[in-house]
């Protein structure tokens, strides 16, 4: 527990620092814009102090971690606002309201970091089980109160903690797993558009599932009836299994993965589907390859990537990777078929995406129409100051017979 029964430090920002946009609703403070003395510096990380502007008017209570880019970022606007489990509490109620107007069982993000007011923290729910990331460093230090008025506001019996990936990395946390509360012995069976899919919350990828793409699944869905489909970087199953339940006569699901795989194979069977999916494990640029060379086409292709640019380094060569998977997977899509692609890169704007793709899907001898641009749904809501949340795109195309 931070203990703010004593006067908070006080961090200031520097004179030419925007502090009109921190008023409107930004989140973060950079470390360019903060004045760093030694008092400053010497903050452990994570530490919640009083945000002042440069006239000493004071601008929130905020979390300081001197080492990070991101060295402040805004916890509450009221200067009086004490972060305890109350505190907590309040914000995890807020964001479970607004999920359970959007959904008819708890299974969902239940918290999408600084859009639900816990900047840093992921909560992604499973039924009475639920995975919390703290992927900043004053979640970390709270991570036991946060469970516990995750606890408190949900019932929630199963609590992990899921301290991986690169966001942790930055703010200079260890990578570890437990479980907090409870206990896991399996995967986890969740329904969603009317496939099951298992999540393995402690060995599986981030979370275990990824709930932001179910209105993609959903409209991917609704062009599978009848089509043979192939799901690229398939994961658990995400798309195939959809297609599935949706009516396709066949979905084969490519993954690097074998354990993803295997997953995906166990929603099928509890689904009663299994008889109508087949895997593929393998590299998913050899396995498109050797598809093209076996003669295969699908009526439906899918390819979900992991994010090729998570960074504005990585962008040149991750817009080149998004290019290359277009020009693998179009030829695979039968004449007149559908063509779906996906990023997860913050970095890779949309207009910069449609291009690679389009690009792509050009080389790869085929002409397209695009029909729809998704998102990720509503449980992963953005703010509107940060373009960064925005990270999930999926284009739906129609080739040309």
């Amino acid at each position: 527990m931070i203990d703010q029964t004593e006067t908070l430090p006080v961090v200031r920002l520097r004179p030419k620092a925007d502090a009109r946009a921190l008023r409107h609703g930004f989140p973060w403070v950079y470390s360019d814009e903060l004045v760093t003395d030694r008092r400053t510096k010497a903050l452990a990380p994570g530490s919640i102090a009083l945000l002042e502007d440069s006239e000493r008017r004071p601008l929130g209570v905020v979390a300081v971690t001197p080492a990070s880019r991101i060295i402040a970022r805004m916890l509450d606007r009221d200067p009086e606002a004490v972060i305890d489990r109350s505190w907590l509490a309040g914000r995890i109620a807020r964001a479970l309201e607004l999920r359970e107007r959007l959904y008819d069982s708890p299974f969902y993000r239940l918290v999408h970091a600084e859009a639900d007011g816990l900047p840093g923290v992921v909560i992604d729910r499973f039924g009475d089980a639920a995975v919390l990331q703290p992927n900043a460093a004053w979640a970390d230090r709270l991570t036991d109160e946060i469970a516990a008025a995750l606890t408190e506001v949900t019932g929630c019996s199963t609590i992990v903690k899921n301290g991986t990936g690169r966001a942790r990395g930055l703010e200079g946390l260890p990578e570890e797993t437990a479980v907090l509360t409870g206990h896991v012995d399996a995967p986890i069976e969740v329904p969603m558009n009317g496939a099951i899919y298992m999540a393995d919350l402690l060995g599986g990828q981030k979370t275990g599932l990824f709930y932001d793409q179910r209105p993609n699944h959903a409209f991917a869905a609704r062009l599978a009836k009848g089509a043979r489909v192939l799901d690229v970087f398939s994961h658990v199953g995400g798309f195939g299994l959809a297609a599935l339940a949706a009516g396709a006569v066949s979905a084969t699901c490519v993954d690097g993965s074998a354990a993803a795989l295997d997953l995906a194979e166990a929603g099928a069977r509890a689904a009663g589907m299994n008889d109508r999916l087949s895997t593929r494990k393998g590299d998913a640029f050899a396995t498109m390859e050797a598809l093209a060379g076996e003669g295969a086409q699908f009526d439906l292709v899918i390819c979900d990537p992991p994010a090729f640019a998570p960074s504005r380094q990585a962008l040149d060569a991750g817009l080149r990777a998004y290019e290359r998977v277009a020009r693998l997977a179009a030829p695979l899509v039968a004449p007149g078929g559908y063509l779906g692609l996906c990023s997860c890169s913050h970095a890779a704007d949309l207009t910069k995406f449609r291009n690679a793709s389009a690009r792509g899907i050009g080389r790869g001898g085929r002409r397209a129409q695009l029909l729809r641009t998704g998102y990720a749904g509503p449980d992963h809501p953005m703010l509107p100051q940060l373009a960064e949340s925005g990270y999930l795109k999926v284009l739906f195309f129609r080739l040309a017979p």
